[in-house]
């Protein structure tokens, strides 16, 4: 079976050294970013992973109405939906802002992304003692790690077996079944049917 993961965060070269911890090859460039979506597919025991790539969608000077072409190709490649979003985030750059702008790309695929979410803490630059429990109090982050069902992981020390067990902890919480992604942004139509799951 086949399970769809698409890495979303502020950072390309964050998002890349995770997907291709996941896949266990360099996949992905961490040193050059492109402008556009990429999809790369890894065998893994029994279970074939697809992971999708999204640039830094949550820049400042991307306006709302420049979000819908990436995020229409996210869906194009992910379809017939992610069953994961993996939201990759360097914890002392994720300001209130970088928040509201993350949940604005989630709702833009459905209302139901919070669901299938999981927050991966990226280690900070500058390791200090007691870093998580500072990080784990910050409002932004301690709030989308809320909004996720408290579903998050620390990238440090992480080992693949743990990371992909709760991937398929999500999958299971959703009773097996993706994300079924609106028509309307799919076809480009300012109003879009209201989000299914399917199988």
């Amino acid at each position: 079976s086949e399970l769809r993961v698409v890495l979303l965060g502020n950072s390309w070269s964050q998002s890349s050294s995770v997907g291709n911890f996941i896949l266990g090859e360099t996949k992905f460039n961490t040193e050059e970013e492109p402008d556009c979506c990429q999809r790369e597919r890894g065998q893994l025991k029994e279970k074939e992973i697809v992971l999708i790539n999204t640039p830094d969608l949550l820049f400042p000077s991307i306006l709302q109405h420049e979000l819908r072409r990436p995020v229409e190709n996210c869906v194009s490649l992910s379809d017939p939906g992610p069953h994961v979003f993996l939201l990759v985030l360097q914890p002392e750059d994720f300001t209130e802002e970088l928040k509201l702008r993350l949940c604005r790309v989630l709702k833009l695929f459905s209302d139901r992304s919070f669901d299938h979410s999981l927050v991966l803490i990226s280690t900070p630059r500058e390791e200090s003692p007691g870093f998580m429990e500072k990080y784990m109090n910050h409002p932004p982050l301690k709030d989308m790690i809320r909004k996720c069902r408290y579903r998050f992981l620390w990238r440090k020390n992480l080992e693949l077996p743990e990371l992909l067990t709760r991937l398929g902890q999500i999958v299971r919480e959703n009773n097996e079944k993706h994300l079924s992604l609106p028509r309307g942004i799919k076809q480009s139509r300012p109003h879009s049917s209201s989000p299914a799951e399917t199988r």
